[in-house]
């Protein structure tokens, strides 16, 4: 079964090598952050499967074609990918309202956020889009980004 993380490694991979078909496997481990092997594994896999070809450029140097099915799988998984960044920003930005209105009703108008990345800046733009200024106060409501979750706080810290 494909997982989320092996679409992105997938997508990843075909847009390096479009780039760059004499790209090494341990320069795509790299930029890709994953192991040698893993790299390895995708790339059998997407050769088996006709997206991709190799050809020797030199004795120990391959060189790494993508046919027109991988062309078309690229497409493919870049709007799949594209989909799924909407859907959580969607799916968050709803969450952080739905909290954003219990804040309200709790006499609120501020809340302290806690956490980073693209979720938290989902957060602030939710928060100046309603009117709820982020402050580092401890006594105000507490959104924290744990991961893709954000969690409300009501009761102020100890």
């Amino acid at each position: 079964m494909e997982t989320s993380h092996d679409t992105a490694r997938e997508l990843g991979l075909l847009e390096t090598i479009e780039r760059d078909p004499d790209v090494t496997q341990a320069s795509l481990a790299t930029q890709l952050g994953v192991a040698v092997g893993t790299i390895n594994w995708h790339l059998k896999r997407l050769i088996e499967k006709g997206f991709i070809k190799i050809k020797r450029a030199e004795r120990k140097k391959l060189r790494y074609i993508i046919t027109p099915e991988g062309i078309a799988l690229r497409a493919r998984l870049t709007v799949d990918y594209i989909e799924q960044q909407f859907n959580l920003y969607r799916r968050t930005r709803k969450r952080v309202q739905e909290h954003l209105e219990q804040v309200r009703q709790a006499g609120f108008e501020r809340v302290r956020l806690v956490g980073e990345g693209d979720v938290a800046d989902i957060c602030k733009l939710t928060c100046l889009e309603q009117n709820i200024a982020i402050v580092p106060d401890g006594k105000a409501p507490m959104l924290e980004v744990s991961g893709l979750n954000v969690i409300l706080h009501m009761k102020e810290e100890a």
